[in-house]
């Protein structure tokens, strides 16, 4: 055994010792490791589906088939290079607060804080989207009742549900998923039939409408507003580097979540790209309805074979993916928040966690946010959703490339430390090649996302796109002088501090070699 194997397992944080597994906490943030690898597989796997991609999709939709694909596509190789990078350090590092915390370790403690407060900001803006929706589909079947009145019913009802703790959300996540996937692939299954002419009184019509209308609408501006759109659906694919501190198992549970990135990426983006392009026109009408509602392509779909009532069977769906999506961005922004404030790039009061592993005072603060989603009872829920997207979009570029940036600084640490890569618990795919396309891909996209703004010149929408870019800048330069932090020379980072065991190997801890 060498002498750097002898001292990691000396500093091994964690106690095997004890038989309660419910027991076994984080020593740092005081947070259970109660996550089976199931839920974390599942959670990987499903857990992204959200509201957005199934009802926000109809703004994207309307750049054209083509224009969603191309969108998709392209992001979705972004999303997979970057989780190639997440894996390799959310498995030797399973801390949960990776954004942050290898930031800090491999950077500069003022860059893991600008990273980890964009994290944050992604997820306070797709919080915020969700209510927006679930209020937007409850007054689909209630009107009676105010948007704002369905907003305050489901925020405390999910602000009760975080308190059962994380075992409750995990397998909640575990079931949900199953019901999400089930859906997705009965409307695949629709999809198929109908264009087949399956569905009586409509002909066979195929690729009909990738010729009328067309495949683009609006050419490369429509393809540059996928984007956008496309990055704020893809928030999520990352949540396996979140949870992997709650997780009992990292070493198991994130590598094997991490392998089912391109499948994920194939059948959930890809597959409803092309079957949202071969139901709906771009220009059916009631993709833009009116600026008060939102309408999902699956319900337009539905209701274009001749099922009008199909609407609720949508609605319902939809409904159960808004409470899997708020349940999940208030478990990943309240972990993001109290792992910042452990480090000190938040409030103290922020790390206070409850007996049953509850960071109960980053838990109330996330769900706050989501009253900003209130905006849609003057703005109208399409706008809204419209201008959160587009405050989201950049900041997921910022994290996405910066995990990558993070990979490559991880290996330059582990080769000038005389370390080999075969003692990685897990490698990602085509290093350096593929880290190094990550950050010329998100370093792109996140220039040219606003594009669309510049003629005719819309000064809100731009401001909107491109403002997080400074704010990211601010709050680097900020942090850093207000610190005095320098630049990790990569020479003295250590190796070993933020690896654990994993808790069921045989009744024994494994450690991460």
């Amino acid at each position: 055994m060498s002498s750097h194997e002898e001292k990691s397992k000396e500093i091994v944080e964690d106690s095997i010792a004890s038989a309660d597994i419910d027991s076994i906490v984080d020593h740092n943030t005081h947070l259970k490791r109660a996550l089976k690898d199931r839920h974390i597989s599942l959670i990987a796997l499903a857990g992204i589906i959200g509201p957005g991609i199934l009802i926000g999709a109809s703004l994207a939709l309307a750049n054209g088939p083509a224009s969603l694909i191309i969108g998709f596509g392209i992001v979705g190789i972004i999303a997979f290079a970057m989780m190639q990078s997440l894996g390799e350090l959310a498995t030797i590092y399973p801390t949960g607060g990776t954004f942050s915390t290898l930031g800090n370790k491999f950077v500069d403690h003022a860059f893991g804080c600008a990273v980890g407060w964009n994290y944050v900001i992604i997820w306070i803006a797709v919080l915020a989207n969700e209510y927006n929706t679930v209020a937007a589909i409850m007054q689909f079947w209630g009107p009676q009742v105010p948007l704002y009145g369905y907003i305050l019913i489901f925020w405390a009802a999910f602000m009760a549900f975080q308190f059962l703790g994380v075992q409750a959300f995990g397998e909640a996540e575990f079931w949900l998923a199953l019901m999400k996937i089930c859906g997705l692939v009965a409307f695949y299954i629709f999809s198929i039939v109908y264009c087949a002419g399956g569905v009586s009184g409509t002909p066979a019509f195929g690729f009909h409408y990738w010729n009328d209308p067309g495949a683009f609408n609006h050419g490369f501006k429509g393809v540059v507003n996928t984007f956008v759109f496309a990055s704020t659906f893809y928030s999520g694919t990352e949540i396996v580097a979140v949870s992997a501190a709650e997780a009992k198992n990292p070493s198991r549970a994130v590598p094997a979540a991490i392998r089912q990135t391109f499948w994920r990426i194939l059948i959930i983006y890809m597959g409803i790209a092309v079957s949202y392009g071969l139901t709906v026109p771009f220009n059916d009408p009631s993709l833009a309805a009116g600026t008060k509602t939102l309408r999902s392509p699956m319900t337009i779909a539905i209701q274009r074979a001749g099922w009008e009532g199909g609407a609720h069977l949508v609605n319902a769906f939809i409904l159960l993916t808004c409470i899997s999506a708020i349940n999940s961005s208030i478990y990943i922004g309240s972990r993001t928040i109290v792992n910042l404030a452990h480090e000190g790039s938040a409030p103290r009061f922020l790390r206070r966690v409850n007996k049953r592993g509850i960071p109960y005072a980053a838990v109330i603060l996330m769900n706050c946010f989501g009253f900003l989603s209130m905006m849609n009872v003057s703005t109208g829920a399409a706008k809204a959703y419209g201008y959160i997207v587009n405050l989201s979009g950049v900041a997921v570029f910022i994290v996405w490339g910066n995990v990558c940036f993070y990979h490559l600084r991880f290996r330059r640490a582990w080769k000038l430390q005389g370390r080999s890569v075969d003692e990685l618990p897990y490698k990602g795919l085509w290093y350096p090649y593929l880290p190094i396309l990550g950050i010329v891909l998100n370093i792109f996209l996140a220039l040219i996302q606003g594009w669309s703004y510049f003629k005719p010149f819309d000064a809100g929408n731009w401001v909107d796109a491109y403002i997080l870019l400074p704010v990211f800048f601010v709050i680097y330069f900020g942090y850093k002088l207000w610190n005095r932090t320098k630049w990790v020379n990569l020479h003295d980072v250590d190796l070993d501090e933020g690896r654990r065991n994993d808790i069921d190997v045989g009744g024994k801890g494994r450690w991460i070699p």
